[in-house]
């Protein structure tokens, strides 16, 4: 076990411990333009209103993006995209470029093969130090439990380890 004084990387590190899934949250911009993002930090909110909430950094690319929609998409990533997560990881080139998706109500992109997808209408942002927090309101789900998660854990990507 680890003990010290709190700083940045001391923190990181020991978010890190927490196993998450691994999400592409999508949207579509002011002038058509599709937005999408690898992100870990999505949670169930509340039941009675369905509501979700993810997580941005400021200092992203697309922060600005998503606070100028009124609908994204969360698609959570199964083991067999992590090629996927990887690219919409990265800022500055064209993620999209021969990446299938199809389109809902709202005009997001769903990515196939997610475990599960929600299509979300924003409700609420909050500040979030270095991040804001986006919470949306599910319109329209999906999901097929019958295949593994894509995790990452301890910066790096993890598969589950044997049956429950």
């Amino acid at each position: 076990m680890t003990e010290s004084t709190l700083d940045g990387k001391v923190f990181r590190d020991a978010m890190g411990c927490f196993a998450t899934g691994v999400t592409i949250i999508t949207s579509v911009g002011r002038k058509k333009e599709l937005i999408g993002l690898t992100a870990n930090s999505f949670s169930s909110v509340s039941l009675d209103p369905p509501l979700v909430l993810f997580s941005l950094g400021r200092s992203s690319q697309s922060w600005w993006s998503f606070l100028s929609t009124q609908y994204f998409a969360v698609n959570v990533l199964s083991d067999t995209q992590k090629d996927l997560s990887s690219r919409f990881a990265k800022s500055g080139e064209d993620k999209w470029s021969g990446v299938e998706y199809g389109i809902w109500d709202t005009g997001c992109p769903i990515l196939p093969g997610a475990l599960a997808t929600f299509e979300c209408e924003y409700r609420y942002t909050h500040d979030g130090g270095d991040h804001v927090i986006f919470v949306g309101e599910v319109l329209r789900l999906q999901h097929n439990p019958t295949r593994s998660p894509l995790l990452f854990y301890q910066g790096r990507y993890a598969a589950l380890s044997g049956a429950q």
